[in-house]
């Protein structure tokens, strides 16, 4: 199940300025079909990573974040194809929570959130364009990721969902547990939070 988590997902990466999914009647993605539980899986496992990477900023606490919501999704295969995006990522977003709440009676409390020792990324990037197109791309996701992590964590998850998943406001609005108008608040505070950091880069 790991490889569905560690599966390239570097094409998926956006800045905030490159994407215009939210404005007024912008058509919303149509729905991906899939021939099953362990195809939808592993198409989502690369974006759900970046998701629980952004809410827990250590690599090993995102993996196995991912990888327990997949194990529970497995208790849900014969549900319809349709329900499986919006329960996946409810499910992910409770065990982020989970896990957010269990640090702080540790003693992690008492330090940020570590940043990768060597600076590196996470293993996403693809190996296919050259050098200085790799460079672009792990400079602009550096950026972008910075700057998220930098939100609270509504407007992280609501822009995350919206924006980089490409999630409708409906859909968005059941993972996060909260009313349309709520996603739409929180989208738009994290929208002018992230234009403000990413000004000078844009």
């Amino acid at each position: 199940m790991l490889d569905h988590v560690n599966a390239d997902a570097d094409d998926d990466i956006h800045a905030p300025a490159a994407r215009g999914g939210d404005a007024p009647g912008t058509a919303t993605p149509p729905l991906r079909e899939y021939a099953s539980l362990d195809h939808f899986l592993a198409s989502v496992g690369p974006r759900a990573f970046r998701f629980a990477e952004l809410g827990l900023r250590q690599r090993d606490d995102a993996l196995d974040a991912v990888q327990d919501a997949m194990v529970k999704m497995l208790n849900y295969q014969d549900r319809p194809a349709d329900e499986w995006t919006p329960l996946f990522w409810r499910i992910l977003r409770s065990r982020i929570v989970d896990t957010q709440r269990r640090r702080t009676f540790r003693l992690r409390w008492m330090a940020p959130p570590p940043e990768r020792d060597d600076g590196a990324l996470p293993d996403w990037s693809d190996e296919g364009p050259g050098p200085a197109q790799r460079h672009e791309k792990r400079e602009a996701y550096a950026r972008l990721s910075q700057a998220i992590a930098t939100l609270p964590d509504r407007q992280r998850e609501a822009f995350t969902l919206r924006v980089l998943e490409e999630l409708d406001v409906a859909t968005t609005a059941q993972v996060m547990g909260c009313g349309e108008g709520s996603v739409k608040t929180h989208l738009s505070r994290a929208r002018a939070a992230l234009r403000q950091q990413l000004e000078d880069w844009q």
